[in-house]
Protein backbone atom coordinates (compact mmCIF):
# COMPACT_ATOMS: atom_id res chain seq x y z
CA UNK A 1 0.00 0.00 0.00
CA UNK A 2 1.25 3.48 -0.86
CA UNK A 3 2.33 5.34 2.28
CA UNK A 4 0.10 8.28 1.26
CA UNK A 5 -2.91 5.93 1.32
CA UNK A 6 -2.36 4.64 4.86
CA UNK A 7 -3.65 7.59 6.91
CA UNK A 8 -6.87 8.22 4.93
CA UNK A 9 -7.53 4.46 5.08
CA UNK A 10 -7.14 4.40 8.88
CA UNK A 11 -9.19 7.56 9.44
CA UNK A 12 -11.83 6.41 6.96
CA UNK A 13 -12.19 3.03 8.68
CA UNK A 14 -12.51 4.68 12.11
CA UNK A 15 -15.23 7.02 10.82
CA UNK A 16 -17.12 4.25 9.05
CA UNK A 17 -16.90 0.96 10.94
CA UNK A 18 -18.11 0.12 14.43
CA UNK A 19 -15.37 0.24 17.09
CA UNK A 20 -16.54 -3.18 18.25
CA UNK A 21 -15.18 -4.91 15.14
CA UNK A 22 -11.87 -6.66 15.94
CA UNK A 23 -9.95 -4.93 13.12
CA UNK A 24 -11.17 -1.50 14.30
CA UNK A 25 -10.18 -2.30 17.89
CA UNK A 26 -6.71 -3.04 16.51
CA UNK A 27 -6.65 0.32 14.68
CA UNK A 28 -7.68 2.13 17.86
CA UNK A 29 -4.70 0.57 19.65
CA UNK A 30 -2.43 2.00 16.89
CA UNK A 31 -3.64 5.60 17.24
CA UNK A 32 -0.46 6.78 19.01
CA UNK A 33 1.47 5.94 15.80
CA UNK A 34 -0.53 8.38 13.59
CA UNK A 35 2.09 11.16 13.87
CA UNK A 36 4.62 8.91 12.13
CA UNK A 37 2.33 8.00 9.23
CA UNK A 38 2.17 11.40 7.53
CA UNK A 39 4.34 14.50 6.97
CA UNK A 40 2.29 16.75 9.26
CA UNK A 41 2.83 20.51 9.08
CA UNK A 42 2.55 20.66 12.89
CA UNK A 43 3.91 17.35 14.19
CA UNK A 44 4.00 18.64 17.78
CA UNK A 45 0.23 19.26 17.90
CA UNK A 46 -0.65 15.97 16.26
CA UNK A 47 1.67 14.10 18.65
CA UNK A 48 -0.03 15.73 21.64
CA UNK A 49 -3.47 14.84 20.29
CA UNK A 50 -2.51 11.21 19.69
CA UNK A 51 -0.64 10.63 22.96
CA UNK A 52 -3.56 11.31 25.27
CA UNK A 53 -6.48 9.79 23.39
CA UNK A 54 -9.72 9.83 25.46
CA UNK A 55 -10.85 6.22 25.72
CA UNK A 56 -14.00 4.61 27.05
CA UNK A 57 -14.95 0.99 27.67
CA UNK A 58 -15.83 -1.03 24.55
CA UNK A 59 -19.56 -1.01 25.26
CA UNK A 60 -19.60 2.74 25.86
CA UNK A 61 -17.63 3.44 22.68
CA UNK A 62 -20.03 1.19 20.75
CA UNK A 63 -22.99 3.18 22.08
CA UNK A 64 -21.29 6.47 21.13
CA UNK A 65 -20.72 5.17 17.60
CA UNK A 66 -24.38 4.16 17.33
CA UNK A 67 -25.56 7.62 18.39
CA UNK A 68 -23.15 9.51 16.12
CA UNK A 69 -23.20 7.30 13.01
CA UNK A 70 -26.36 5.19 13.04
CA UNK A 71 -28.89 7.75 14.20
CA UNK A 72 -29.85 6.44 17.61
CA UNK A 73 -31.61 9.61 18.76
CA UNK A 74 -30.89 13.04 17.29
CA UNK A 75 -27.76 13.16 15.14
CA UNK A 76 -25.63 16.14 16.12
CA UNK A 77 -23.30 15.63 13.14
CA UNK A 78 -24.79 13.50 10.33
CA UNK A 79 -21.86 11.88 8.46
CA UNK A 80 -23.35 12.18 4.93
CA UNK A 81 -22.46 14.98 2.54
CA UNK A 82 -25.95 15.34 1.07
CA UNK A 83 -27.33 16.43 4.46
CA UNK A 84 -25.02 19.46 4.32
CA UNK A 85 -25.24 20.17 0.58
CA UNK A 86 -28.95 19.62 -0.10
CA UNK A 87 -31.38 22.44 0.72
CA UNK A 88 -33.78 20.07 2.50
CA UNK A 89 -30.95 18.10 4.16
CA UNK A 90 -31.94 15.08 2.07
CA UNK A 91 -30.14 11.82 2.48
CA UNK A 92 -29.30 10.31 -0.92
CA UNK A 93 -30.03 13.56 -2.74
CA UNK A 94 -28.74 14.61 -6.15
CA UNK A 95 -25.28 15.37 -4.72
CA UNK A 96 -25.06 11.71 -3.66
CA UNK A 97 -26.10 10.60 -7.17
CA UNK A 98 -23.44 12.87 -8.70
CA UNK A 99 -20.79 11.41 -6.39
CA UNK A 100 -21.92 7.85 -7.18
CA UNK A 101 -21.51 8.63 -10.89
CA UNK A 102 -18.03 10.01 -10.24
CA UNK A 103 -17.03 6.80 -8.43
CA UNK A 104 -18.40 4.61 -11.21
CA UNK A 105 -16.62 6.69 -13.85
CA UNK A 106 -13.35 5.96 -12.02
CA UNK A 107 -14.08 2.26 -11.62
CA UNK A 108 -14.95 2.31 -7.93
CA UNK A 109 -18.23 0.93 -6.61
CA UNK A 110 -19.28 -0.23 -3.17
CA UNK A 111 -21.08 -3.50 -2.65
CA UNK A 112 -24.01 -1.68 -1.05
CA UNK A 113 -24.75 -4.39 1.51
CA UNK A 114 -25.76 -1.78 4.07
CA UNK A 115 -27.77 0.44 1.68
CA UNK A 116 -25.70 3.34 2.95
CA UNK A 117 -25.16 6.46 0.86
CA UNK A 118 -21.66 6.55 -0.62
CA UNK A 119 -21.12 10.12 0.60
CA UNK A 120 -20.52 8.99 4.19
CA UNK A 121 -17.42 10.82 5.50
CA UNK A 122 -15.41 7.69 6.35
CA UNK A 123 -16.36 5.97 3.09
CA UNK A 124 -15.16 9.02 1.16
CA UNK A 125 -11.77 8.87 2.90
CA UNK A 126 -11.61 5.15 2.08
CA UNK A 127 -12.37 5.94 -1.59
CA UNK A 128 -9.62 8.58 -1.57
CA UNK A 129 -7.21 6.00 -0.19
CA UNK A 130 -8.28 3.51 -2.89
CA UNK A 131 -7.54 6.05 -5.64
CA UNK A 132 -4.09 6.73 -4.16
CA UNK A 133 -3.41 2.98 -4.03
CA UNK A 134 -4.45 2.67 -7.68
CA UNK A 135 -2.00 5.43 -8.55
CA UNK A 136 -4.82 7.73 -9.64
CA UNK A 137 -3.95 11.04 -7.92
CA UNK A 138 -6.24 12.96 -10.29
CA UNK A 139 -9.30 11.06 -9.04
CA UNK A 140 -8.17 11.44 -5.42
CA UNK A 141 -7.76 15.20 -5.93
CA UNK A 142 -11.13 15.53 -7.67
CA UNK A 143 -12.82 13.57 -4.87
CA UNK A 144 -11.42 15.97 -2.27
CA UNK A 145 -12.00 19.21 -4.19
CA UNK A 146 -15.44 18.44 -5.59
CA UNK A 147 -17.05 16.11 -3.08
CA UNK A 148 -15.45 15.97 0.38
CA UNK A 149 -13.88 19.35 1.17
CA UNK A 150 -17.00 21.39 0.33
CA UNK A 151 -18.77 19.96 3.41
CA UNK A 152 -16.20 17.92 5.38
CA UNK A 153 -14.85 20.81 7.50
CA UNK A 154 -18.38 21.68 8.71
CA UNK A 155 -19.02 18.05 9.63
CA UNK A 156 -15.72 17.81 11.51
CA UNK A 157 -16.45 21.07 13.33
CA UNK A 158 -19.75 19.62 14.59
CA UNK A 159 -18.04 16.36 15.54
CA UNK A 160 -15.33 18.19 17.48
CA UNK A 161 -18.03 19.85 19.59
CA UNK A 162 -20.24 16.80 20.10
CA UNK A 163 -21.12 16.04 23.74
CA UNK A 164 -21.56 12.31 23.15
CA UNK A 165 -18.02 11.09 22.61
CA UNK A 166 -14.63 12.58 23.55
CA UNK A 167 -13.04 9.83 21.45
CA UNK A 168 -14.83 10.84 18.23
CA UNK A 169 -14.33 14.53 19.02
CA UNK A 170 -10.57 13.86 19.12
CA UNK A 171 -10.77 11.78 15.94
CA UNK A 172 -12.49 14.74 14.24
CA UNK A 173 -9.67 17.06 15.38
CA UNK A 174 -7.06 14.78 13.84
CA UNK A 175 -9.06 14.36 10.62
CA UNK A 176 -9.51 18.14 10.33
CA UNK A 177 -5.75 18.68 10.66
CA UNK A 178 -5.14 15.99 8.05
CA UNK A 179 -7.54 17.57 5.54
CA UNK A 180 -6.06 21.04 6.16
CA UNK A 181 -2.56 19.68 5.59
CA UNK A 182 -3.55 17.84 2.41
CA UNK A 183 -5.35 20.91 1.08
CA UNK A 184 -2.32 23.12 1.64
CA UNK A 185 0.35 20.63 0.55
CA UNK A 186 -1.45 19.74 -2.68
CA UNK A 187 -2.71 23.27 -3.35
CA UNK A 188 -6.31 22.08 -3.55
CA UNK A 189 -9.13 24.45 -4.49
CA UNK A 190 -12.37 23.04 -3.05
CA UNK A 191 -15.62 23.82 -4.82
CA UNK A 192 -17.46 26.52 -2.89
CA UNK A 193 -20.85 25.17 -1.86
CA UNK A 194 -23.60 26.53 0.29
CA UNK A 195 -23.92 24.55 3.52
CA UNK A 196 -27.45 23.88 4.76
CA UNK A 197 -26.72 22.12 8.06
Amino acid sequence: MSSAAVLPRILGALFYYSPQRPEIKALIECLPTLPSLYAWRDPHTITQLCEAWPMDADEELGWQYSVLFEGQGEMVAPPWGSVYLEKDNLLMGETTARYRGFLRHHGLAFDGQHQEPEDQFGLMLLASSAFIERDNPQAATALLEQFLLPWGPRYLELMQHNHVSPFYARLAQVAALYLQDVQQQLGLNPVESRIFF
